[in-house]
C-alpha cells in the first residue's frame, strides 16, 4: 500500500471511529449522550498523542489501539454503566431508577479509553504525515476524513447498526496493522469479529435511528390489552397506546383542550413521535394537523404500529424536521400549537453542549409560535420537567412572551409534571389555576443562550459543577498523558508550535459556532449537521489548494481577513438572519460562517508548510483542538455569541506567537523547493 493510501485510509478510520465511539458509548451509557463532546475531547487528546508518538524513534506499532477497543466495547457490552444524575443544576431525562458511579469517575475512564483507542489511527496517520510533503498529507488527511463523514452519514441514512461499523472498523486496522504477515491480520480479523458478534448482533426489537438506538418491545397494558414499549439509549422515552386508554390512564393529556375556548381546527404538534398525542387531537375533532418529528425512524415505527392507525389518517400531515425549523419555515396560522413532550436524550453534536431541543424553548421560539396563532388560538406543552426551577422558568417565559400568566396543571408527586397552556389573548384561556413566580427564577433561555436546562442559580458562573469538576480531571488526566507519551524532550519540540496550539483551540471555537448557528438556522436534523462538518472540512480542503497552488497575501494580511469575519459574525444579528427567506438565509449564513474558516486555514497551511517535524506540529494542534472543546462550556456563562470573542482572543495570541520567516506571501514556485526538502 502506498504512503499516500494509507494516510487516506487511516484519515477515514480516524473520522469514522470517532463517529462510532460517539453515537455507541452514548447508547451503551445511560445520560453519556448528555456529555458525547467529552467523547470528541477524548479524541482529540487520542489523535494528538498518536501524532506526537509518530515523530518519536523507535516506536512500536500501535497494536495497543484494537486492543482497547476490543476491551471497551466488551465491558460496556457486560455491565451497564450510567453517569450518575444527582447534580440538581442540570437536568437529565431518564427513568427514575437509574443510578451509577459518580461522573467523576466514569467521564474521565471513558475519556481515557476513547483517547488510547484514537491514539492508533493518528499514529499511524503521523507516521505517512513525516513521509510526505506538508500540504499535499494534509490535503489526504482531509479527503479522508471526508470519506469517513460521509460513510458514518450513509450508515445513519441507511440505519446499519453497529456491528457493520466495527467490521469496517475491524477491517481497516487489519489493513493498516496487517504488515507482518497474514497471520497477524487473521488473527486481528477473528478476534475482532469474536469480539463484535456477542455484543453487536442486531437484537429483535432494537434499531437504529440516526439519534438514538431504540429498542421496543409489546407488553400487557392496565386494561388486558397490549401496548408498545419505546426507549431509546436505554432510556424509556414512549409508549404505544389508544388515545382513549392514553386518557384514562394520563388525564392530563386533554387539559390543553380543556383550557381552550373553542375546539381546535387547524393543529401543529411538534414531538408528534409514535402517534400519540396525534391521535388524542383527531379525537377531540381536529380537522387537521401537521405532524412534526425529527426522527424518521420513530415516525415509521408509529406509521407501523400506532394502535389509532393516527399517521394514515387523511387528516395528518407528517414533517420529518426539526420542530423550530418548521416554525420558521411555514405561514400557516394554527387554533393550537402543542409541544407535546419533546426531550431529547442526545446533544446536536458532538461538538457542542447543545440539545436537539435547545432551540425549541428560547424566548426567540415562542415569539415565532404566538405568530403562527390564529385568532382565538392557543399555545400548550406539556412534560415531566423533573424539577421546580425548570417549571417556573417556562412559565415565566411564556408568560414574557403572551404578556400575560399561561394556566397550569401541576402535580408535584410527579417528578414536576405540568401542563402549560397560554391563548393568544388573555380571554382565549380558560384557566383552572395560572402560573404564579417564585422567589428566584431563571432568565428565560435565548437564541443565544439555549441553555434550558441549566439552572442558572447554581454552580460556578452558571456552569454545572458536573462539568467543572470533570473538565478539570480532564485536563488534569491530559497534561500527565502528555508528559508519559512524549517527555522533557517531545514537549520542548511541541512549545515550538505554540502557536499552531492556539489555532486548533481557536477553530475548535468556530466550528462550534457555525455548529450550533446552522442548527439554528436550518433545524438541529443530524442531516444538517453532517452537511455542516462535510462543509468546514471542504472549505479546509480548498484553503489548502489555495496555499500551494496560488500566490497568497502574507501571514498578517490573513489575519486581518479573519478578524474582519469575525467581527462580521459577532455584528450580525441573528434574529436578521432568521428573518430572511430560506434561499438568501442559506447564502449569508454560508458567507459569514466559511470567511474566517477559510482565512484561518490559509493561515494554518501556511504555517504548518514551514514547519520542520510535521507529526509534531499537526499533533500539537490537535491537542490545542482539545483545549478549545473544554472552553466551550464558557458558553453556559456567557452564550455563543461570546465564543466569537475569545475565538479573536486566541487567533490573536496564534498571531503574536507566529515565528518570523513563516511562509506567506510566496508564490507556488517559491514554496515548492521548500516542500520537496521537507519529504
Amino acid at each position: 500500500m502506498s504512503v499516500r493510501t494509507r494516510l487516506l485510509l487511516a484519515s477515514a478510520l480516524m473520522l469514522f471511529l470517532e463517529l462510532t465511539l460517539i453515537r455507541w458509548t452514548g447508547a451503551q451509557v445511560v445520560h453519556l449522550s448528555y456529555f458525547s463532546n467529552f467523547v470528541l475531547l477524548g479524541s482529540f487528546l487520542g489523535l494528538g498523542l498518536g501524532f506526537l508518538r509518530a515523530g518519536q524513534p523507535g516506536r512500536r506499532r500501535p497494536y495497543y489501539s484494537p486492543v482497547a477497543l476490543l476491551g471497551l466495547i466488551g465491558f460496556l457490552s457486560a455491565y451497564p454503566v450510567a453517569v450518575n444524575r444527582e447534580d440538581r443544576s442540570v437536568i437529565f431525562f431518564t427513568s427514575l431508577t437509574t443510578s451509577g458511579p459518580p461522573p467523576w469517575i466514569v467521564l474521565p475512564l471513558i475519556f481515557l479509553a476513547v483517547a488510547t483507542i484514537m491514539a492508533g489511527p493518528g499514529q499511524l496517520a503521523g507516521e505517512c504525515f513525516n513521509r510526505l510533503p506538508r500540504l499535499p498529507a494534509y490535503r489526504y488527511d482531509l479527503c479522508g476524513s471526508l470519506i469517513g463523514i460521509v460513510l458514518f452519514t450513509i450508515f445513519s441514512f441507511l440505519g446499519v447498526p453497529p456491528l457493520v461499523w466495527f467490521f469496517v472498523i475491524s477491517l481497516a486496522f487489519v489493513l493498516l496493522l496487517g504488515r507482518p504477515g497474514w497471520s497477524v491480520s487473521i488473527t486481528l480479523l477473528v478476534s475482532t469479529l469474536a469480539m463484535f458478534s456477542y455484543p453487536l448482533v442486531t437484537q429483535e426489537g432494537v434499531f437504529w435511528s440516526p439519534y438514538y438506538r431504540v429498542s421496543t418491545f409489546e407488553e400487557p397494558d392496565r386494561n388486558n390489552g397490549t401496548q408498545w414499549q419505546v426507549y431509546v439509549n436505554g432510556i424509556p422515552h414512549q409508549r404505544l397506546t389508544t388515545a382513549e386508554t392514553r386518557l384514562l390512564q394520563e388525564p392530563f393529556y386533554d387539559e390543553p383542550y380543556q383550557r381552550l375556548v373553542r375546539p381546535p381546527k387547524n393543529v401543529l404538534i411538534v414531538g408528534a413521535g409514535t402517534g400519540t398525542d396525534v391521535s388524542i387531537a383527531l379525537s377531540r375533532g381536529a380537522q387537521h394537523v401537521d405532524a412534526v418529528e425529527i426522527d424518521p425512524r420513530l415516525l415509521e415505527f408509529g406509521r407501523e404500529h400506532n394502535p389509532d392507525r393516527a399517521y394514515q389518517d387523511p387528516r395528518v400531515t407528517t414533517h420529518v424536521n426539526d420542530g423550530r425549523a418548521f416554525l420558521e419555515r411555514t405561514d400557516t396560522k394554527y387554533d393550537l400549537i402543542l409541544f407535546a413532550l419533546p426531550d431529547s436524550l442526545t446533544l446536536v453534536s458532538g461538538a457542542s453542549a447543545l440539545r436537539l431541543e435547545s432551540y425549541l424553548f428560547t424566548k426567540e421560539a415562542m415569539e415565532s409560535a404566538r405568530q403562527h396563532l390564529a385568532p382565538g388560538g392557543a399555545f400548550s406543552m406539556y412534560n415531566y420537567y423533573r424539577e421546580p426551577w425548570l417549571v417556573d422558568r417556562l412559565g415565566s417565559t411564556m408568560n414574557q412572551t403572551f404578556g400575560h400568566p399561561p394556566c397550569i396543571l401541576t402535580n408535584s408527586q410527579a417528578i414536576s409534571l405540568a401542563v402549560f397552556v397560554v391563548g393568544l389573548e388573555q380571554s382565549d384561556q380558560r384557566c383552572a389555576a395560572t402560573w404564579q413566580p417564585s422567589n428566584s427564577v431563571n432568565a428565560p433561555s435565548t437564541d443565544d443562550h439555549p441553555f434550558l436546562y441549566v439552572d442558572e442559580n447554581a454552580g460556578l458562573f452558571g456552569i454545572p459543577g458536573i462539568y467543572v469538576l470533570a473538565i478539570s480531571l480532564i485536563l488534569i488526566a491530559s497534561l500527565l498523558a502528555i508528559v508519559a507519551v512524549g517527555g522533557t524532550a517531545q514537549i520542548r519540540a511541541t512549545w515550538q508550535y505554540r502557536d499552531l496550539f492556539l489555532l486548533g483551540a481557536a477553530f475548535l471555537l468556530l466550528e462550534t459556532k457555525n455548529v450550533t448557528g446552522f442548527a439554528l438556522y436550518f433545524g438541529t436534523t443530524w442531516l444538517v449537521n453532517a452537511f455542516v462538518f462535510a462543509g468546514i472540512l471542504l472549505a479546509v480542503l480548498a484553503a489548502v489548494e489555495i496555499v500551494e497552488h496560488f500566490a497568497v497575501p502574507p501571514v498578517r494580511w490573513m489575519y486581518g481577513i479573519l478578524f474582519g469575519g469575525l467581527f462580521i459574525a459577532w455584528i450580525i444579528p441573528v434574529s436578521w438572519v432568521l428573518s430572511l427567506p430560506f434561499g438568501l438565509r442559506l447564502v449569508v449564513a454560508i458567507v459569514v460562517a466559511f470567511i474566517p474558516i477559510m482565512a484561518a486555514n490559509v493561515i494554518f497551511a501556511q504555517r504548518f508548510s514551514s514547519s520542520a517535524e510535521p507529526a509534531t506540529a499537526f499533533g500539537t494542534n490537535l491537542l490545542g483542538a482539545m483545549f478549545g472543546g473544554c472552553l466551550e462550556y464558557m458558553a453556559l456563562a456567557t452564550g455563543y455569541r461570546t465564543l466569537v470573542v475569545l475565538c479573536a482572543a486566541l487567533y490573536l495570541g496564534a498571531f503574536l506567537l507566529t515565528p518570523r520567516g513563516t511562509a506567506g506571501g510566496l508564490s507556488p514556485a517559491a514554496r515548492t523547493p521548500q516542500l520537496a526538502d521537507s519529504a
